[in-house]
């Protein structure tokens, strides 16, 4: 069984590395790249790839906000979280996203090729590094307290949305975004959005 695979990575070096290791294994059909968030939506909508091997940290949004969307517009395509950061907090938001999968840059080639074999299979692969905990929260969120509904209001607010527009993405009123948002900006001792985020993206949060 072949599987056809687009990898977006705003790093050339990662974006070919992986590339190059994809051509090696004949299961495994490399059918193009994306470098931002926005264009591997777009990409997956015209190439509609078996699996996406997603970065976490894009330049225009994060892993989650790709696979909510990915999930929109390729709703039967794999996607596995690829990133060099286990405890970022934004790593396990993106599998609840729905992503199938979550690996660490330092994985061996042999091994990536193998874990994407068993995503296309049907499996589901996470890096034990990713949950290292029994509540399969990420050391970086556990340590802020933020709550998931809390960590992804903040998220929003990071990219730079209005109350109105989070209260539409998440399908919360626009009141309960804003006990969320203040919520977190207590938690995070933040007087503002901007030092909330600050803070947040300090922690290994953003």
């Amino acid at each position: 069984m072949t599987g056809s695979v687009l990898v977006v990575d705003d790093h050339p070096v990662v974006r070919d590395g992986v590339t190059l290791l994809l051509r090696s294994d004949p299961s495994l059909v490399f059918v193009g790249s994306a470098e931002s968030g926005h264009a591997a939506i777009e990409r997956a909508m015209e190439l509609r790839p078996d699996l996406v091997l997603l970065d976490l940290r894009l330049p225009d949004m994060l892993a989650p906000e790709v696979v909510t969307r990915l999930r929109q517009v390729h709703p039967a395509g794999k996607i596995v979280v690829f990133t060099a950061h286990a405890d970022h907090g934004a790593v396990i938001a993106a599998i609840e996203a729905g992503a199938d999968g979550g690996l660490l840059k330092d994985v061996a080639g042999t091994d990536l090729v193998s874990a994407l074999r068993r995503v296309l299979r049907g499996e589901r692969v996470v890096d034990p590094r990713i949950f290292p905990d029994d509540s399969q929260r990420s050391d970086a969120l556990a340590r802020s307290g933020l709550t998931r509904r809390e960590y992804e209001v903040l998220r929003f607010a990071a990219q730079g949305r209005t109350n109105p527009e989070i209260a539409d993405a998440t399908g919360l009123t626009r009141n309960t975004v804003k006990t969320y948002l203040q919520s977190a900006l207590h938690k995070l001792g933040a007087r503002n959005r901007v030092e909330a985020i600050s803070k947040a993206s300090e922690a290994g949060l953003l």
